[in-house]
Order: structure tokens, then sequence, then C-alpha cells
């Protein structure tokens, strides 16, 4: 069964990372410092300027070319420069130790929740928080529900959340968890202010 996601908010956009895997790992790599929606549609950006999304293209590609091409209006993000690394990084990653297949990542071995999101957390670009998320992105939206995921997921795996794009289904939810994560990030404010008027 394939997902229907709407992550991107934009059906050609969604239909990529709902049918290629490696869309939808370079999306999550993306959404940082930019809205959710628009670093989720950047692979398809990518795939349109060079004919498609292949690891084995992509890490390959001359890093200034690749650099370019993600710079090209509308950019695929608004530091395309560092961010056109990361995703070659990525995908060098993902063909050096899977062969080019994304969905090893989730797949091989049949790992559990903990080890899928060891193997997250070893790529490069994904840290913690990052990894976290995208565990319960498949667990939640892409039917890769190996044991423990939940768990390992972290608060990103809790049902009825609205706390990360893992929780994003259509518009009403995208923006419930935009107004969660300003809500976070003005209490973080507000810790570190009261700290600094403590010391």
């Amino acid at each position: 069964m394939t997902a229907k996601l709407c992550l991107a908010q934009d059906p050609e956009a969604d239909e990529l990372l709902s049918v290629d895997p490696f869309a939808l790992l370079t999306g999550m790599l993306l959404d940082q410092q930019i809205p959710m929606e628009v670093a989720f549609a950047g692979p398809k950006k990518i795939a349109d300027r060079m004919g498609g999304l292949d690891p084995h293209e992509i890490a390959g590609r001359d890093p200034e070319e690749f650099a370019a091409l993600c710079a090209e209006r509308p950019a695929v993000h608004r530091f395309p420069g560092s961010m056109a690394g990361r995703v070659q990084a990525l995908a060098r990653a993902i063909v050096d130790q899977y062969g080019g297949d994304t969905a090893a990542l989730w797949t091989a071995g049949e790992p559990d929740g903990a080890q899928v999101y060891k193997r997250l957390k070893a790529l490069p670009g994904f840290g913690e928080q990052k990894a976290r998320i995208f565990v319960a992105l498949l667990g939640k939206q892409y039917g890769v529900t190996p044991p423990g995921w939940r768990e390992a997921a972290g608060a990103y795996g809790g049902a009825d959340t609205r706390l990360s794009i893992a929780d994003v289904v259509d518009a009403a939810s995208l923006q419930e968890v935009r107004s969660t994560k300003k809500a976070q990030k003005q209490a973080a404010k507000q810790a570190r202010e009261s700290g600094k008027a403590a010391t």
C-alpha cells in the first residue's frame, strides 16, 4: 500500500514523497530554518531539475553544479549551497551503506524501532530529534511500524499529537503543528530569558 502523504501541501510534490523513500528522507533533511511544507516540496524541485531523484546520480554530481541546481529559483532551501552539500552527503551515505536503496534503512535485517532510529541518527544531517521525528513519520503515515517504533520516536510517536511533520495530514493539522512549534519556541525563549535574569 502506498502512503498518501500531504506534507508539502502540493499534490505533485506529495505524490513523489509518497512513492519515493529517498524523496521523503531528503524532505526531512531539508526541514530546518524554513517552513515544513517548503522543505518537503524541495525533493520535487530537485527531481524536476535532474529528471529524477536517484541517490547514485545526486552523489556523483559535481558539487558546484548541484549547488547551482539547488539555488535556481525557486530555491530548494533558503541556504541552497550548504543544504546542497548535505543532500549530496546523504545520497552518498545511502549509496555507500545501503546500495542506493533508502527503504533498506527500515527493511534490511528486519530492524526494530530502536535500530531504525540508530540507523537514521547515523546519517549525515540527522541528529537525535530529526531521527525521532522521521521514525514517527514512518510509523504514523508510511506504514513502517517495526516493534518499538513509538518508543524510538519518543514524544513524537504518541497518538493524537500535533508536534511535528509526522502529524501533518492536511492544511488544518499543518497549522496546528505550526502553532505548537511556535508555542514551544516562545516557552524556550522565556525560559532562557528568566534564566538570564536570575544570574
